[in-house]
Formats: C-alpha cells, sequence, structure tokens
C-alpha cells in the first residue's frame, strides 16, 4: 500500500483551512464540535510546551501529517480524534489548546486538552511531569469562558452541550505507573484488581465533573490490548516476544468494568448520552491478522525496532525507521500509525458514533 500523501503543503495553509471550518453553518455537521481529553492517543501536541521529555514534535513524526508537519501528535499522521472530527463534517485536524498558533476562534468547532502519558491517576501524570486529568478540566473551564465571550453565551451554551466529547485515557495507569517499578508505586498499595476500581472510580468522578459543566454527549474509549504493544512484545523474552497475555486479560476486565460505570452513570445523570467505545476487539484482529488489513508488520514498529522507540528514542537521525508506515500497524513502540488509526476510527464512527450522535 502506498503511503499516502497530504495535498495540504503549509501550517498556514492548515490553519486557513481550521478557520474556513470554524465559520461554516453548524447545519452542515452532525455535531457543532469534536473536544478532546485524555493521553497520547489523543495528544494533538499539548505537550509541546510543557517541561516533560515527553514530546513528539519533531522528525519523523507528522512525516505523513499535513504538510509532513511534526505537531506533538504521537504518530506519523493523523490520530484519531482528526478522523472523526472530518466523519462528522467538521475540520480534519482537532487542533491542541496550548499550542500557540491557534486561537478560540480555532477552537470553536473542536480543541484537544489532551498530554501525552497521562491517566486518571495523578500519581502516573507525575511520572513524566505531563498535564493530569483535572487540570485537563480546569483548561476545559477556562475554553468555556473563552468561548462565551467569543460567541456571545446562547452559541457558546449550545456548542459546549451539543459537542461530542472524546475521553481516551488509561493504558498509562497500568504500563507506566502500575506495571513499572517505581519505588512506592501503586502495586505496593492496590492488587490489580483494586487498582481496576481504583480507575474506575476516577474515571466516574471525572465525567460526573464534565457533567457539573454542562457536557452531555460524550464517547468514553476503553483500553486496548495492550499486552501486544512493540515494547511489551520485544521484552517479552521468556515468552518468545508474543503478547503479554496478562496484560490483555487486564484490559478486558478493565474495560468490562468500564462498561458498567457507563450505564450507571447514563442512569444516574439525567440526559447523558454515554458510549464506550471500545477498539480492543478490532485492534486484536489487526495484530493477530495483519495482511486482512493491508498491513505486513504488526510485531514491530515502524520507527526502528520496536523496543524503546518513542518520543526522542525515535528522531530524524535513527537509521531504521521504515519507509512506508502504511505496511505497520504501529509507529512507534507504544503508538499505531496513522493507517490503524483511520481504520479503527472508521470503525467506531460508522458502527457507534454516528448512530449515537447525529
Amino acid at each position: 500500500m502506498a503511503r499516502m500523501h497530504s495535498p495540504f503543503p503549509s501550517r498556514p495553509f492548515l490553519r486557513l483551512l481550521l478557520v474556513v471550518a470554524a465559520a461554516a453553518p453548524m447545519c452542515e455537521a452532525a455535531v457543532p464540535a469534536i473536544i478532546v481529553f485524555g493521553d497520547s492517543s489523543v495528544d494533538a501536541g499539548n505537550n509541546n510546551v510543557i517541561s516533560t521529555v515527553l514530546k513528539s514534535n519533531f522528525q519523523p513524526y507528522g512525516r505523513d501529517f499535513f504538510g509532513g508537519r511534526p505537531t506533538g501528535r504521537f504518530c506519523n499522521g493523523r490520530i484519531p480524534p482528526d478522523f472523526i472530527s472530518e466523519a462528522f463534517g467538521l475540520k480534519p485536524a482537532v487542533p491542541a489548546y496550548l499550542d500557540p498558533a491557534y486561537s478560540i476562534k480555532d477552537f470553536a468547532t473542536g480543541v484537544c486538552f489532551a498530554s501525552a502519558g497521562t491517566g486518571y491517576d495523578n500519581a502516573t501524570s507525575n511520572v513524566l511531569n505531563v498535564i493530569p486529568m483535572w487540570k485537563e478540566i480546569d483548561y476545559y473551564m477556562e475554553y468555556q469562558q473563552k468561548l462565551r465571550a467569543y460567541l456571545g453565551e446562547e452559541r457558546a451554551n449550545f456548542i459546549l452541550s451539543e459537542a461530542l466529547y472524546l475521553v481516551c485515557v488509561g493504558t498509562n495507569d497500568f504500563l507506566e505507573n502500575y506495571y513499572s517499578s517505581l519505588p512506592g508505586g501503586r502495586q505496593s498499595q492496590f492488587t490489580v484488581r483494586q487498582y481496576e476500581d481504583f480507575l474506575v472510580g476516577l474515571a466516574t468522578e471525572f465525567i460526573t465533573e464534565l457533567y457539573s459543566l454542562g457536557v452531555r454527549k460524550v464517547s468514553l474509549t476503553g483500553l486496548i490490548p495492550m499486552g501486544c504493544l512493540p515494547l511489551e512484545r520485544t521484552t517479552n523474552f521468556f515468552g518468545r516476544n508474543e503478547c503479554v497475555q496478562d496484560y490483555n486479560n487486564v484490559a478486558m476486565e478493565f474495560n468490562g468494568k468500564l462498561r458498567k460505570a457507563v450505564a450507571r452513570m447514563n442512569r444516574r445523570l439525567p440526559g447523558l448520552r454515554m458510549v464506550l467505545s471500545e477498539p480492543y476487539d478490532l485492534f486484536l484482529q489487526m495484530i493477530r491478522k495483519p495482511s486482512s488489513f493491508g498491513f505486513e508488520v504488526a510485531q514491530r514498529a515502524c520507527c526502528a525496532t520496536g523496543l524503546y522507540e518513542m518520543s526522542y528514542m525515535c528522531n530524524q537521525h535513527n537509521p531504521f525507521t521504515c519507509a512506508d508506515a502504511n505496511k505497520y500497524v504501529f509507529w512507534d513502540s507504544f503508538h499505531p500509525t496513522e493507517r490503524t488509526n483511520q481504520i479503527i476510527s472508521e470503525h467506531l464512527v460508522k458502527e457507534l458514533l454516528l448512530p449515537t450522535f447525529s
């Protein structure tokens, strides 16, 4: 499969495209805006401007993005919120809230508050000094004020209540926190099932807080088969570099608990319409039978060997990065390629999001 080249040549052109999209009549879109919370799977570049080593605003990241530009997305191209935004009739890329190149005019039809490396657990965001989830809510409240000042109370409140909110977080809580060797870490305080329950409680608090701020349409994303990430497979020496099944079992168990929590919140919070987006099964199919989806490689990442390549370990000086990311399920040791993101996003949009929220 040939690499997909973008027709958009530059950052100024993309910014103009986003401005035009923001000014377009809302009736053309299924929702007025896409608003994003979470971690590196959905971070559009907020980590670029904070003091952390977890960044991706350099090549080869973004080489298949519009204009071949590294934006801070942990991918060779677009990430799920971008595809979902476009599918709902909005702009083709959701900008990061902290990116100084954009303003409230650009954010009126979509904005991303996500931060790579964060989790439901504050202890997770502390590992790499990234934005905790409570701070993402603080930024959202600031955004609400800016939007009301820009569009007026009535229009802004309509957008805020009718927007689709994407929340994607949780993998770091397990892989970068619970299963890490951090001294005094969560593994010394909880069994894994207790930690799952702890995180579900935090997720419930997070959604409830958003609800109190007027949020009504939410897609909460479950965990992917995290035991099949290239890092986990490459370091699974005694398991012949297969997926770490224990981690996958935890992901499935956690997703089941999230499913019940979503049902409880839908019953308890009047007017809330929330779904659990579950890419686990589709993602696992892509890993087990990559050729069925047009891929050639699922065990290793495009960026070098799949061992520790993420952020600064995946850079333009790395001589092993693959020529065509569309042949790979994974871009770096943690993150999917643009093609993988597109397949998963299109499936979720068609089967779940558009039927529920359009």
